[in-house]
């Protein structure tokens, strides 16, 4: 049961990745992440859903273009936190993002977000 209600808060959160206007991103974001969510993303720590908001809407601003946020792996769910792993590519095949997320539940809800993003992938030719 635990599982599945992280797996359903996480791919909310990924969903505010790929919604179809930057208008919803704070809508999904709301829905899966406690107001005072604490974030650990690739520039240091923040708080709040307008600060994943950011970065959220940063990487859908792509150079190279609104990309696809997907998630790659079932969630784990060892204990209190859960991790899954993502894959971020943007349109016709551009630079290629991946990584692992680690999140930790309150009431249903995504309260810690920790982002370890990996080494950016150019498809071969």
């Amino acid at each position: 049961m635990q599982e599945e209600t992280a797996r359903s808060a996480i791919d909310t959160f990924i969903s505010a990745f790929n919604a179809s206007d930057d208008n919803d991103v704070t809508a999904l974001l709301s829905q899966a992440l406690t107001s005072d969510v604490v974030f650990w993303g690739p520039l240091g720590r923040s708080e709040g859903i307008a600060a994943v908001e950011q970065f959220v809407l940063d990487l859908r601003h792509h150079p190279a273009g609104t990309g696809t946020m997907v998630r790659c792996s079932t969630v784990d769910m060892p204990h209190e936190w859960a991790r899954y792993q993502w894959v971020f590519t943007t349109p016709d095949g551009g630079p290629r993002l991946a990584g692992t997320d680690v999140v930790h539940l309150r009431r249903s809800l995504i309260d810690q977000v920790i982002v370890f993003a990996g080494e950016i992938e150019t498809p071969a030719p």
